[in-house]
């Protein structure tokens, strides 16, 4: 464990079309409690590339080194300004964010910065999406 004042923690910016990443921390808090260090910022309809763009920058300033941006899927505004802004400040990215992904996120910033451990974050992203009735009989066969 790290001796990290929990001030420095490295922290978590959700970007999402539509705000739902809000929702997804409200789900979270009911399995895990308070969660600190983490927000998001909406992509609406009626903003702008350039709106957005300002103020995802300005809340990336306020991250410590090592920080981490979770977006929602490639290709889109939430990706294109995350990945634009890693160019100037020192966060990773991510995209794919799902309840997992964010869970062991906030597991590995305990033990130092996010940006360290980028290709397990993915992993952790890519394993939790399952055949559930697959998975299940695997289970059940292998009893």
């Amino acid at each position: 464990m790290s001796t990290t004042a929990s001030h420095s923690l490295p922290q978590i910016l959700l970007l999402t079309h539509g705000g739902w990443g809000s929702q997804l921390c409200a789900s979270l808090r009911m399995v895990t409690g308070d969660i600190q260090g983490v927000a998001e910022i909406a992509l609406m309809p009626v903003d702008t590339f350039s709106e957005f763009f300002q103020r995802v920058e300005q809340a990336v300033i306020a991250m410590p080194k090592g920080s981490l941006i979770l977006t929602d899927f490639i290709g889109g505004t939430t990706s294109n300004v995350a990945a634009r802004l890693s160019v100037d400040y020192p966060i990773g990215v991510i995209c794919g964010l799902n309840a997992s992904l964010l869970l062991q996120a906030l597991e590995l910033r305990e033990t130092g910065l996010l940006t360290d451990v980028i290709e397990e974050l993915v992993e952790a992203g890519r394993d939790s999406c399952l055949d559930v009735v697959a998975h299940i009989n695997s289970l059940q066969n292998n009893a």
